[in-house]
C-alpha cells in the first residue's frame, strides 16, 4: 500500500492507465478482479491509486486487457516496481511538502517536460545565485542554513536534464528574463546559463515576447509531464504559495496542452530566443532602448 495509506503520484498514474486499458477492452472491474484472483474492491483501489499492484498483477491485467505493445508493457511494469520507491529527495524531506514531492517524482520519471513560466526562470534552468534570490524574497522566512539546502535540492533536480534523461521545453515570458534581479552579476550569470542550456540537444527554450501579454495572460505557471516514447501529456503541476497541485483528469490535461501549443506558436523560435539572450548579455541596442536595461 502507498505510504500512509494515501495514493502516491506513481500509484495513481499506474491505476489511471490500467483503468483506461480495461475500459478500452470493454471489460468491467469484475473481469479485472477475476484475472488476478482478487476482489472487485482490489481493482477499484488499484485504479484509484489507493493500493499498489505487483508487477505480476500488472502483467496479468495487461494480458487480460489485450495490451501487447512490448515497450508499453515494460513501462507499466517498471511503474509497478517503483510505485512505493523512496525518492532521492528523502534526504530533504523536512523541506519538501507533499505537493512538491509529487512534482519531483513526476520530474524524475518523465521523458518529456514542458514548462510555462510567466514570471520566473524555470527551476530546472536556474543558477544557484538566482535560486537563492528567489527563495529569500519569498513570503515565508527560511533560515539561511535551510536556504542553502533548498538551493542544493534544486541543483540536484537539474541533473535529470543535464544528463539527458528527459526532453525539456521551456517557454518563458520575456519580462521574466529582462528583470531577473537587482544584482547585475546574478542577471548575467542566469542569462549565460540559459544560453548554455539552450545548446543542449534535449533542451528547447523559447521566449514569449513582451508584446504578447494577452497570450501570456491565458494561464499562470504550469509544468506538463509525459512518461512514454510519445509526448502525450499525462500530468500537470500547478504551484501556488501554499502547495503544488497535480492535475490528472484527461479533460483538464487537454486544456493545458492547448494552452501550451498557443504559447509555443506565439513565442520566438529557439534561434531567435538565443539571439535575444545574447543581446541582453551584451547590453545591445534592443536591451537599452526597448527595456531600459543597462
Amino acid at each position: 500500500m502507498p505510504a500512509g495509506g494515501k495514493p502516491t503520484v506513481r500509484s495513481r498514474r499506474l491505476g489511471t492507465v490500467l483503468k483506461r486499458y480495461r475500459e478500452a477492452a470493454g471489460l468491467d472491474q469484475a473481469d479485472g478482479a477475476e484475472a488476478i484472483l482478487k476482489s472487485v474492491s482490489k481493482i477499484s483501489r488499484l485504479e484509484s491509486g489507493q493500493t499498489s499492484a505487483s508487477a505480476l498483477e500488472v502483467r496479468t491485467l495487461l494480458d487480460r486487457y489485450g495490451v501487447e505493445d512490448a515497450e508499453e508493457r515494460s513501462r507499466l511494469l517498471e511503474w509497478a516496481r517503483r510505485s512505493n520507491e523512496r525518492g532521492w529527495w528523502i534526504d530533504y524531506q523536512e523541506l519538501v511538502r507533499p505537493g512538491y514531492a509529487d512534482h519531483i517524482t513526476l520530474e524524475t520519471d518523465a521523458t518529456y517536460i514542458r514548462s510555462w513560466s510567466p514570471t520566473r526562470i524555470p527551476g530546472l534552468l536556474q543558477t544557484p545565485e538566482y535560486t537563492e534570490t528567489v527563495i529569500t524574497i519569498g513570503p515565508k522566512f527560511i533560515p539561511p542554513g535551510r536556504v542553502a539546502e533548498l538551493v542544493k535540492l534544486r541543483q540536484e533536480r537539474q541533473r535529470r536534464i543535464e544528463e539527458g534523461g528527459a526532453h525539456f521545453t521551456a517557454i518563458i515570458w520575456e519580462p521574466a528574463i529582462t528583470a531577473l534581479a537587482s544584482e547585475r552579476w546574478v542577471q548575467s550569470g542566469q542569462l549565460a546559463q540559459l544560453l548554455e542550456a539552450s545548446q543542449r540537444q534535449n533542451v528547447t527554450i523559447q521566449l514569449l515576447p513582451m508584446t504578447q501579454s494577452l497570450v501570456a495572460g491565458m494561464s499562470g505557471a504550469f509544468v506538463a509531464f509525459s512518461f512514454g516514447v510519445e509526448a502525450n501529456v499525462e500530468a500537470v503541476t500547478l504551484e501556488n504559495p501554499a502547495n503544488t497541485n497535480v492535475v490528472e483528469e484527461p479533460e483538464d490535461l487537454a486544456l493545458y496542452v492547448r494552452i501550451f501549443d498557443q504559447l509555443r506558436s506565439a513565442a520566438l523560435s529557439p534561434d531567435e530566443t538565443a539571439e535575444r539572450i545574447r543581446q541582453l548579455l551584451g547590453g545591445g541596442p534592443q536591451c537599452r532602448e526597448g527595456h531600459g536595461e543597462s
